[in-house]
């Protein structure tokens, strides 16, 4: 093997194990005196590196597309000061495709008896729990012809949360809220709301709300108003089957349905409503039970942050049982889940009527808007069999909607992005009904 440089070098003997050199080096080396002498010299005058001393510190959680930061404290005791090269490492889903070196590898200098702070920069790409690897340090001696090597355990988990990127349409949506408790205008009476306030008889009131007493102590009819009944349940079911691991675009169904479940536990703890969590497929994978109005987003964030799909079949007789366990009284139940017809007709159909029964049943599902596009398709006979394909699976979501819509269920069909504010403005419809 011929001496092309430092740099083979430095390749050649920094992958060694400490003390052992290739008979090819060797024989090199014992030709060329001055040069062995040489690195061995820098090999002894290198600090020591299994000594060495690392604490982390930085941050726990972070939301998906934002950064975070973790710093790595490494503390040289030796006497010998401290040359080294330095790699951070961490599952490669925790930076941007190829910036992984860049963010992990450092050079560091640390004299002896000191102490220096490295910060690696984390750019997760998913949601979960994102835990440390190792620390690799490679220290030079000061000729920079050898090294020593070693890894080191230094452990920290950082949690990546959902995005929540539909937060842009909640002031809007509480806008509305606000006009239907009464601040900004007058309410009509409804199933599920409660007296507000009394006011004069203007042109097209109900005539039902006039307050005849009230009228008969003054000179003006008097109307009562109403406003939406405050501090209701609202149970929020994540379907985590094998329906929820099917992608739409770059984004998850079951990420979908977690953004839109966020902006309506936002909204409805606005409203002064309770909501509550469950998530399940064959067991419990997750819940958020009797937190208040001011707790249960960040709860609901942290728990469906190490959420993935289940790659099997959801037992809805089950989830089923365990929604009515968790809602003993008459409640909201909001259900993301597929609206294909294979699960509709054979899982959720037979364990409606237990549902709707006691409760308001609102059924959100995420839909491709590639379907709609291939329904369009014309020109060629590869166009016109997507347009068929794509309009008969259109037809099967409607007949899947229609049959829940029989049985009383709310349904909200759209695309990952249109699901969260639709989701939140089947809310606001039922407050105003006087439903919920």
């Amino acid at each position: 093997m011929a001496l092309t440089g430092r740099t083979a070098l430095l390749a050649a003997i920094g992958s060694l194990p400490v003390g052992i050199l290739a008979p090819s080096w060797a024989g090199m080396l014992a030709v060329n005196a001055p040069l062995s002498l040489a690195i061995l010299c820098d090999y002894a005058m290198a600090a020591p590196v299994r000594t060495l001393r690392f604490t982390r510190s930085g941050d726990t959680s972070v939301r998906l597309g934002d950064a975070a930061e973790v710093q790595l404290t490494v503390t040289n005791p030796s006497r010998r000061k401290l040359r080294a090269h330095v790699r951070d490492a961490w599952p490669p889903s925790s930076w941007l495709p190829g910036t992984e070196q860049a963010a992990s590898r450092n050079e560091l200098t640390i004299p002896a008896g000191e102490r220096r702070r490295l910060t690696t920069v984390l750019r997760p790409t998913r949601r979960g729990e994102r835990k440390a690897a190792r620390v690799t340090v490679r220290s030079f001696g000061p000729l920079g012809l050898a090294a020593r090597q070693s890894n080191h355990e230094v452990p920290w988990t950082v949690r990546v949360l959902p995005p929540f990127t539909s937060r842009k349409h909640l002031p809007s949506r509480l806008a509305r809220l606000r006009e239907l408790d009464g601040r900004t205008s007058v309410l009509t009476r409804g199933e599920g709301t409660e007296f507000d306030s009394l006011r004069e008889y203007v042109p097209g009131d109900d005539t039902r709300s006039i307050d005849w007493r009230a009228t008969a102590r003054q000179t003006t009819v008097a109307v009562r108003t109403w406003r939406p009944e405050r501090d209701r349940h609202i149970l929020i079911v994540l379907d985590t089957g094998r329906t929820s691991a099917g992608r739409v675009g770059d984004v998850p169904r079951l990420d979908a349905s977690m953004d839109a479940a966020l902006l309506l536990t936002a909204l409805a703890s606005r409203a002064g409503d309770r909501v509550d969590l469950l998530a399940y497929d064959r067991r419990v994978r997750a819940q958020v039970l009797g937190r208040s109005a001011t707790d249960v987003l960040p709860a609901m964030v942290n728990a469906m942050a190490p959420l993935e799909p289940e790659l099997v079949e959801t037992d809805a007789r089950a989830l089923a049982a365990t929604a009515l366990a968790k809602a003993p009284r008459s409640s909201l139940l909001v259900l993301l889940t597929s609206l294909d017809s294979a699960p509709v007709e054979e899982g959720l159909l037979p364990v409606l009527p237990q549902l709707t029964q006691r409760h308001t049943v609102v059924v959100a599902s995420v839909s491709d808007p590639h379907t709609a596009e291939m329904a369009r398709a014309r020109g060629s006979v590869d166009a016109v069999y997507e347009a068929a394909a794509g309009a008969q699976a259109q037809a099967q979501r409607l007949r899947s909607a229609e049959q829940l819509q029989r049985h009383g269920v709310t349904v909200v069909d759209a695309t990952p992005d249109n699901l969260a504010p639709a989701l939140a403005d089947a809310y606001l419809a039922l407050k105003a009904a006087g439903r919920l």
